[in-house]
């Protein structure tokens, strides 16, 4: 065992050394760098970011255009065992305590000692392999930008740091330095926000030999950020915000893409929310952009007469995630034929990074025989993966039923045709909802193109059709 920690002890020697060299990361060039400008939105006073899809060309890092969507439900898969896991309130297994041991016997050369409302452009995350949707985040002084995910089920903000001590996937984008900022500070494990760590991440913190708090961001997926508790200046839409607690990764493994890292808007003490909050207001809203729309993260004071609203629920599973009340649903104008107590027969949760909403088993089954029938006899397509609802063409092809979502308070999602069926491939096109016997979840696909806002002080969700721009 000494000798292990000998040689894990020379590893985090010769890191520090090749420190000004480290370069694990390729830059990937963003060919709409102009289109990511800050841009005031035209309601309200807050503080905006544009918000692209995925696939759009506009996205920090677009991907290939024949991305295979399987790839997509993998993503998703993984996402919903992530919530799985947080719900169960037990946290992931981390496979690398060697590397945690590895930053706690570190002597702290590796990290720098102590020494209105707002909004930014939002894309779909597929540009940077991730079903997400990203933005650009700034962070230090001078400020420099990021693409990372933005999750409304995650509470600690994190991107990985320059040296990676152990890891780092290959990101669009340089690192960040803290070495180059000259407003970071690493947080010490006797700092408050250390020992809220448990509360954000389900996993305790840990110290390392010069007293810097250490954090365990792990998830359901077995991906994980391990790395330093840090502070620095934030730079959100047109405001610049000091003191704000991060995560450094220095270990970043599994389903990220190409992102940077990612930003927690949960309902917890160390979200990106609630450090803002005092600042701008103890509300967000978004609008998740199709490849043909740009959309924006919005955090502060939004205009309420926009939106309808729905209550946000309270549970006992988890305090940080975003539950709502799922009261009806019908197609075609006609109620499904379920009893209305199935749709409350599963806690249901609205996630920005969810992309095919899961129903419970009898009310998807409804939906499913109801869509199928007033599709004017389409032409069924093979099942792909967990969509069980499929047929031969494309959503712009096909006669596609109105369907609307009503939840709690009158609050009603009129969908589309694209917010129904997700085209799969060249010639499939499925239902975007899938059945599920646990957690009930509202996935971005049925949000996309709507306003969005979480009203966090009034304990109140709404939304608003025609959002994106």
């Amino acid at each position: 065992m000494e000798l292990l920690l000998l040689l894990l002890l020379l590893l985090l020697l010769a890191c520090s050394l090749i420190f000004p060299l480290a370069a694990p990361a390729r830059e990937i060039t963003n060919a709409c760098t102009s289109q990511a400008n800050v841009f005031q939105h035209v309601n309200g006073t807050g503080m905006h970011l544009p918000l692209h899809h995925p696939q759009s060309p506009c996205s920090p890092a677009p991907l290939p255009s024949d991305l295979p969507f399987s790839a997509v439900i993998a993503h998703d898969e993984a996402r919903i065992a992530r919530l799985a896991s947080r719900l169960a309130k037990t946290p992931s297994r981390h496979p690398t305590s060697l590397r945690q041991q590895h930053l706690e016997k570190s002597s702290g050369d590796n990290h720098l000692a102590d020494s209105l409302a707002s909004s930014v452009p939002l894309a779909p995350g597929t540009s940077v392999g991730v079903g997400n949707y990203v933005t650009q985040l700034g962070l230090g002084t001078p400020a420099t930008t990021y693409a990372m995910v933005v999750d409304t089920g995650s509470s600690l903000t994190w991107l990985q740091c320059s040296p990676c001590v152990v890891s780092c996937h290959r990101q669009a984008g340089p690192l960040y330095n803290p070495r180059a900022s000259s407003t970071y500070a690493a947080v010490p494990c006797s700092a408050p926000q250390c020992g809220e760590l448990q509360a954000a991440t389900l996993n305790p913190s840990s110290c390392s030999a010069s007293g810097v708090c250490i954090y365990q961001a792990t998830y359901g997926d077995s991906s994980f950020s391990l790395g330093y508790l840090s502070r620095d200046t934030v730079s959100f839409g047109s405001g610049r915000f000091p003191g704000f607690y991060y995560g450094c990764g220095q270990d970043n493994e599994g389903l990220f893409g190409r992102s940077a890292g990612l930003i927690g808007l949960a309902r917890n003490k160390l979200s990106l929310l609630y450090q803002l909050a005092p600042s701008l207001g103890d509300s967000f809203s978004y609008c998740l952009p199709t490849t043909a729309s740009t959309g924006y993260l919005s955090i502060g004071s939004y205009n309420p007469a926009e939106y309808s609203y729905t209550p946000m629920v309270s549970s006992s599973l988890d305090a940080s995630l975003y539950f709502v009340s799922l009261a009806s649903m019908s197609v075609a104008g006609s109620p499904l034929a379920v009893s209305p107590s199935e749709y409350g027969s599963q806690p249901t949760i609205i996630d920005s990074g969810t992309v095919i909403t899961r129903l419970p088993m009898a009310v998807y089954t409804a939906l499913s025989k109801a869509l199928g029938a007033a599709m004017g006899g389409a032409p069924r397509a093979p099942a792909y993966s967990i969509l069980d609802t499929c047929f031969k063409g494309q959503v712009s092809t096909l006669r596609v039923p109105a369907v609307d979502m009503a939840f709690a308070g009158g609050a009603t999602l009129k969908l589309a045709p694209g917010n129904v069926l997700i085209d799969v491939d060249e010639s499939t096109t499925c239902l975007a909802f899938a059945a599920t016997d646990s957690t009930a979840i509202i996935g971005n696909t049925q949000q996309q193109t709507f306003g969005v806002v979480y009203d966090v002080a009034q304990s109140r969700i709404g939304f608003a059709a025609g959002g994106c721009s």
